[in-house]
């Protein structure tokens, strides 16, 4: 982690407003506001200090809760006087016990699902599920493909991801790039679509593969075959 830069802090207050973000999902979990004493906890122990300006007090995130913000990244804007916090959260970050402090939808396109911020992926997670939520005799049921893949089962899926993986593979070596890029975006979908079977979530994907950043594919990889071999019982 950086530290040879210091936020510009507000010269009557003594204030700088920070953004906390989930570091594998983007999401935006909360913000607050960090004085010289906060800054200089934060670096230290890694853990997200915030000063109350209810309490006048400084206050480490999780202190009563548990629910902690691991910083793994931090981020000054262009003036030095706004400060981003990228964190994995050890719990829900909003006091009522939501993941984010917004939730509360002001306003949004025609067609936004309201759901939690977050990457494209996770709003198209959620569209697919909605799908797959569709109760019998919905009239929408005809007319969703994603919901026939679901009423067809597993094995329907899954040929889907072997046709889309297939036909990516066959662009990936020469063919133009717009193919590449749409070929991909099929299989991704229809990934979407098998994880959604199982109610596995972008989300927990992306904090696997943030798990894995700095540890060397080799090791990670002779990680898991000793984990698996020792989950998988002897015949």
């Amino acid at each position: 982690m950086d530290t040879s830069q210091t936020p510009v802090f507000d010269a009557k207050t003594g204030l700088a407003p920070a953004i906390v973000q989930h570091h594998a999902t983007g999401e935006v979990l909360m913000t607050a506001f960090m004085n010289a004493e906060a800054w200089r906890r934060t670096l230290e122990t890694r853990r997200a200090h915030f000063w109350s300006r209810s309490r006048d007090s400084l206050w480490l995130k999780g202190e009563t809760s548990g629910h902690f913000l691991d910083v793994r990244e931090i981020r000054l804007d262009c003036d030095q006087d706004a400060i981003l916090l990228r964190v994995q959260p050890t719990g829900p970050a909003c006091h009522t016990g939501a993941p984010s402090c917004f939730f509360q939808v002001h306003a949004a396109p025609e067609g936004a699902d309201g759901g939690p911020g977050g990457s494209l992926l996770d709003a198209l997670y959620r569209e697919v599920q909605s799908r797959k939520a569709l109760p019998i005799g919905d009239p929408a049921i005809a007319r969703s493909y994603t919901r026939s893949l679901f009423d067809a089962g597993m094995p329907k899926i899954l040929a889907k991801i072997a046709e889309e993986h297939g036909e990516l593979a066959a662009e990936l070596p020469a063919g133009p790039r717009e193919r590449v890029i749409a070929e991909t975006a099929d299989l991704l979908y229809h990934l979407l679509v098998g994880l959604a079977a199982r109610d596995v979530s972008p989300s927990e994907i992306m904090a696997e593969l943030a798990r894995r950043v700095g540890t060397s594919g080799i090791t990670e990889k002779a990680s898991r075959t000793g984990a698996f071999a020792k989950a998988t019982p002897k015949p």
